[in-house]
């Protein structure tokens, strides 16, 4: 299993529009974050959650 450090270069090497501060989170504001990131990279949530989960078996 990858770590939330290692899916977030993933997902700014695939999205260029990402920052590290857009994978800011704590349990407090983890749905917030995940949404943001849907929205900044324009897929749906659910869209996004698949993309994770593909970074997680590469």
């Amino acid at each position: 299993m990858r770590s939330w450090r290692e899916i977030r270069v993933m997902m700014k090497w695939k999205f260029a529009v990402l920052n590290d501060s857009d994978f800011a989170f704590n349990e407090d504001n983890k749905e917030k974050v995940l949404d943001n990131l849907a929205a900044k990279i324009k897929k749906t949530r659910t869209e996004l959650e698949v993309i994770l989960e593909e970074l997680q078996k590469h």
